[in-house]
């Protein structure tokens, strides 16, 4: 039986827009994980894990995951907190 987390990815840590972070995603946890003995890095047997789907909502998601018999967990959003900030206050501590 597959696992799978669908959830809403966060913004890119390099970008200041929020490009592309409107799509669900359905996100297969990896399966038989190991050390590549020839290059060291880390890999597995299971093909799933390098599948991602996206999905324009949550529950369309959900209705693929139900359909096709996948396990799943659902991480939902934060909210985004913006602190107001003045260039003023740079100056005043």
């Amino acid at each position: 039986m597959n696992k799978a987390k669908i959830y809403l990815p966060t913004k890119n840590s390099m970008q200041s827009g929020l490009g592309k972070s409107d799509k669900w995603r359905i996100e297969f946890k990896t399966k038989d994980t190991g050390i590549n003995p020839l290059m060291g890095w880390e890999t597995s047997s299971d093909t799933l894990s390098e599948l991602n789907l996206e999905f324009s909502t949550k529950d369309l998601a959900i209705e693929y995951a139900k359909k096709n018999k996948i396990d799943f967990e659902i991480i939902e959003p934060q909210k985004r907190r913006t602190i107001k900030k003045s260039y003023a206050d740079n100056f005043l501590k």
